[in-house]
This record gives structure tokens, C-alpha cells and sequence, in this order.
């Protein structure tokens, strides 16, 4: 656990059952900083002092959790409680399109700009709500707040926050729209290979090529999984050969990412893949190379039943809005902490199909909407669990 630091204390229960509202025009200003600031994967320190400083202005003790020399987790814990349920954001985005073009932009409820779909809009509300919570008195109240590092390149935020602290459930703020995802796909990060002969490139051909050795394997691949496993997303991320000037490449290597359903076996996948390639070897077409598994990720499924997703109902009744539970389709931090053993939901503002892209948007009402929607929670499970 990390250790606590001293700040300023007024505690009050849940038993009025109160729920203090967001400060909306603090969460704009907020959410326009955090976008402002350019934190791709490994390079989060300045978001990270940005919160922090925030944090401790406000009197809420933070601690930093370092997670390699020169990068840290932000985590609060209240002092008087263990806190079983942790909200999780992660304050790293991809790298940007365009470094003269990622920065806020607002048109209308429309903000653009690189992190707001994924997820400085969901960081941004889970700090609103907080700082509300904190400042209306509700101090120790038995639930965390983790802002990690590390989340679209190795994850190694949300193992070093595993490994340190014990929590039972978490509600990420990934992008869902506000719909709750009660499950998650399975991911699994393949690396091909190929070897060939290099030659001049007038004197090429099909066979001694790597190069034309992995087209041919990835169009084996992509048909097997299309006739097999249709099912499965994959993206074929990276595909790059020896820089050889006026050569034919004697090595080629390739990326591919399989998202699969929360309830696919990886371990017969695995081994299906593996099996792929070697008869392909053995095959007249032949295949110099091999397969590798650099990242494999299972999925899961939580049951529609229990405290939390109880406390989740209510909140969406109250809410005026439907609870309809989806499955996250993409990689996330919720796959390092299910491996771990905490429970996670995701549930957060803006759209996936947005993230990543070169126009990223969300909208700002419904970031407002999930600052509210997380104060709400952290009190009504508080209430529920207590019960």
C-alpha cells in the first residue's frame, strides 16, 4: 500500500445519503490542462506533477508510486478505511498525429483533441469527483483513486498498482459511452518472422525473399481466421523488412493484434497458431520463419449480480438511464488487474471508436455526466457495502 501523506481532515458519513454535486466549470478547465499537456507512453511526467500539485492545493494526499525512475502512478487512499473499490485512469495517450495539432478543441459540446475519447475525459471526471467528495467532507470514505502511466504501450501503471495494493473491484473510465461493460475481450499480440536469402534485386525471386514469404503467410493467417474464427478482430499492425537498399531483404517481421471474445480459449488458440505455421512450413509453399506470442491476455465475463453491480442499478435508475451491460472490445488495464484478482468494470465517457484516431473527440457534457456518475457510486457502494 502506499504510504499516506498528512493534509487537512473534516470527515462525514454517507448515512444522509447526500450527494454533492460536480463543479462543472472546474472540470472544463481541468479536462482542457490534462489535453493540453502532451503525455504519450513513457513521457507522463508533466501530466502527472500537473495532478499532483493539483491534489495537494486542494489538500487531498496524494502519493506518488514510482513505477521505474522516472515515472509514477498518482494514488489517493483515505487514512481511516481500507478501500476495497479503486476508480483507475490512465494519463498516458498514444503519440500524436500531428505535434502542432493535438491540443483542446471546442465546438460546441464537441472538445477535439489527442486523449479526450481515451481517457483524459475519463481521468478528468474520476478527479472531479474527488475533489467533490473531498471538499464536501466525505474523506474516508473506503474507496481508492489510481492515475497510471503506461497504459496504450506495457501496462506497467496498472501491474506496479496491482502488485502493491489490495482492492477487490475497480471501475476504469475507458471509453463506453457510460454503458457499464461487466465483460472484456481476451488480447493476444503475435510476432512473425521470416528469413530469405538476399541477393540484387534483379536477380529476386518469390522464394528467396522474406518479404514475399510473409505476404504469403499473413494472407494464409487472415484467411484461416476468417473461415475458423470470424469471431476474432485482428489488425495487422507492423510490417517492416531489412533496410537493403538495392537488395532483396533477407529478414521480415510482422505485428498482428487479436482482440478475441471474453470467453475464447487462448491456450487452444495458441496452439492452433502454432500449428498453422508449421504445417505451412511443410507445406509447397513453404514458410522460413516462425511465431511468437509477445503478449497474451485473457478475457473474462463478470456475473450481472452482487454488491457492485447492485449499487450500479441503482445509480443508473436514479440516473434516468437504461442498464444495458456491453463487453469491452479493446486491450486495457482492466486485463492486468483481472489478472491479479480484482474485479473490473469499465465505465467512463466518450466513444471508443473515437480514440486513436486523427480527429479523437468526446463530448463534454457527457464527461460532466461520469464526474457525477463516479460521486454517486463511491457513495451509494459505500452505503450498499455497509449495509
Amino acid at each position: 500500500m502506499p504510504d499516506k501523506s498528512d493534509g487537512p481532515r473534516k470527515t462525514k458519513t454517507t448515512a444522509a445519503i447526500e450527494r454533492p454535486a460536480i463543479n462543472p466549470q472546474r472540470l472544463t478547465r481541468l479536462f482542457k490542462k490534462m489535453v493540453d499537456i502532451y503525455s504519450p507512453s513513457g513521457k507522463e511526467e508533466d501530466v502527472i506533477s500537473f495532478l499532483h500539485g493539483l491534489f495537494k492545493r486542494n489538500g487531498v494526499p496524494v502519493v506518488r508510486q514510482p513505477v521505474d525512475e522516472d515515472r509514477d502512478n498518482l494514488v489517493f487512499e483515505p487514512d481511516m478505511a481500507d478501500p476495497e473499490l479503486v476508480f483507475v485512469g490512465h494519463v498516458d495517450t498514444v503519440l500524436a498525429y500531428d505535434l502542432d495539432n493535438y491540443s483542446y478543441r471546442q465546438e460546441g459540446d464537441t472538445v477535439y483533441g489527442l486523449g479526450t475519447a481515451d481517457m483524459k475525459g475519463g481521468c478528468a471526471a474520476m478527479v472531479e469527483a474527488f475533489l467533490t467528495l473531498w471538499e464536501n467532507g466525505y474523506t474516508d470514505l473506503p474507496v481508492a483513486l489510481a492515475l497510471v502511466v503506461g497504459e496504450e504501450e506495457t501496462g506497467d501503471g496498472a501491474r506496479r498498482l496491482a502488485r502493491e495494493c489490495d482492492y477487490s473491484a475497480a471501475i476504469i473510465g475507458e471509453p463506453t459511452g457510460l454503458k457499464p461493460c461487466l465483460s472484456h475481450y481476451g488480447y493476444l499480440e503475435v510476432q512473425l518472422w521470416t528469413e530469405g536469402r538476399r541477393m540484387h534485386a534483379s536477380l529476386a525471386s518469390p522464394g528467396a525473399s522474406a518479404v514475399n514469404s510473409m505476404l504469403n503467410m499473413l494472407l494464409h493467417l487472415t484467411d484461416h481466421l476468417h473461415e475458423h474464427r470470424p469471431e476474432l478482430i485482428y489488425n495487422i499492425r507492423d510490417l517492416a523488412s531489412a533496410r537493403s537498399g538495392f537488395a532483396v531483404p533477407d529478414h521480415c517481421e510482422a505485428w498482428v493484434d487479436l482482440h478475441l471474445p471474453p470467453l475464447t480459449s487462448l491456450g487452444l488458440l495458441t496452439v492452433e497458431l502454432e500449428e498453422l505455421v508449421q504445417n505451412r512450413r511443410k507445406s509447397k509453399h513453404g514458410f522460413n520463419g516462425d511465431i511468437d506470442f509477445s503478449t497474451i491476455h485473457s478475457g473474462y465475463e463478470l456475473p450481472e449480480k452482487g454488491a457492485l453491480v447492485e449499487m450500479l442499478k441503482e445509480v443508473y435508475k436514479r440516473a434516468e438511464m437504461p442498464f444495458e451491460p456491453e463487453a469491452f472490445r479493446s486491450h486495457s488495464d482492466a486485463n492486468e488487474l483481472w489478472q491479479a484478482g480484482i474485479k473490473p468494470i469499465i465505465l467512463g465517457p466518450g466513444d471508443l471508436a473515437a480514440a486513436h484516431t486523427q480527429d479523437e473527440f468526446s463530448s463534454l457534457s457527457q464527461i460532466h455526466q461520469a464526474a457525477q456518475m463516479y460521486v454517486d457510486i463511491a457513495m451509494s457502494y459505500v452505503s450498499r457495502t455497509a449495509r
